[in-house]
């Protein structure tokens, strides 16, 4: 039972990383019908810019703050120069956009942070707290109620306050938001930074535990990616869901199977959803009449 709780501690913990990965993945496709492969930079972003400056002199919280800015100002600039003048652009176009998005952000993250994995330093130690004969880092608690906390801020925002609603309008039919006097364009930039943030926490959150280095953005991100499509590409839930569905599955067949196998895991997940379940364990189930 120890074991099991072992690995499902571990499993919770990465679990919450995908899952507000998936998040990110899902607020922007909502916003724009767009799959943004620059969500895993945003949080290599979050934990190289943390890593980088600290060594530097700057306070943890002070560091966090500047890279969390960073990689607002990164997704707000992908916004305003890269996706809104494509306009209507099909979606496969918009895809590869952001590929070469991603691949220009790894390039200058690695000339200016170096190629080096950084450590940041773990929030309140490194000493195991135990748990019904189970072992857990403090750092692992930051992650999982870190994920909590940003779950439910996102969930009240686009539930009770009137720029969230603006947004789920949008999402839902833009062209009668637009006539209703929505900024469609102000809701896109600011799913993006809403994007930007969720994945900048997450790679701060992440960054003690795992490392960090200018290429972990495409294992988290296509991590996170698998967990939005298990859960349901476009469902908040299922993103999350999906995201730690994904977590304890790796952590599972790591403990019991073979480390070996735990990358192949979002791999098989992609075959088998597409096969079986293309809209997903949560999304909604779409009927064409003839």
């Amino acid at each position: 039972m120890s074991i099991f709780l072992q690995y499902l501690f571990a499993g919770l913990t990465i679990g919450s990383i995908y899952a507000l990965s998936a998040l990110g993945f899902t607020i922007v496709y909502n916003a724009r019908r767009l799959v943004n492969f620059v969500q895993g930079d945003f949080l290599m972003l979050g934990g190289m810019v943390t890593a980088t400056l600290v060594p530097f002199g700057w306070p943890l919280p002070l560091a966090i703050a500047a890279a969390i800015a960073t990689t607002i100002a990164c997704a707000a600039l992908l916004q305003c120069l890269a996706i809104a003048p494509a306009k209507q652009a099909d979606p496969v176009s918009l895809i590869i956009i952001t590929i070469g998005a991603s691949i220009f952000i790894q390039g200058i993250a690695q000339n200016v942070m170096g190629r080096n994995q950084h450590i940041v330093p773990s929030f309140t130690g490194d000493a195991p707290l135990h748990i019904l004969d189970a072992s857990i880092l403090p750092q692992s608690l930051w992650a999982m109620g870190g994920a909590v906390v940003l779950v439910a801020g996102v969930a009240w925002f686009f539930n009770r306050s009137l720029v969230g609603k603006a947004m789920r309008a949008m999402a839902i039919n833009p062209m009668a938001a637009q006539l209703m006097g929505i900024k469609t364009r102000s809701m896109l930039l600011l799913a993006f930074c809403l994007s930007a943030f969720l994945g900048a926490v997450a790679g701060v959150l992440a960054a003690p535990i795992t490392t960090t280095v200018y290429d972990i953005g495409l294992t988290l991100g296509l991590k996170g990616f698998v967990g939005a499509t298990l859960g349901g590409l476009g469902s908040a839930f299922g993103a999350v869901a999906g995201g730690l569905l994904l977590g304890i599955m790796e952590a599972m067949i790591a403990g019991y199977v073979s480390p070996a196998y735990k990358d192949a895991v979002p791999f098989v997940l992609v075959i088998l959803i597409l096969l079986l379940i293309p809209q997903g364990l949560f999304g909604s189930r779409v009927k064409d009449r003839v």
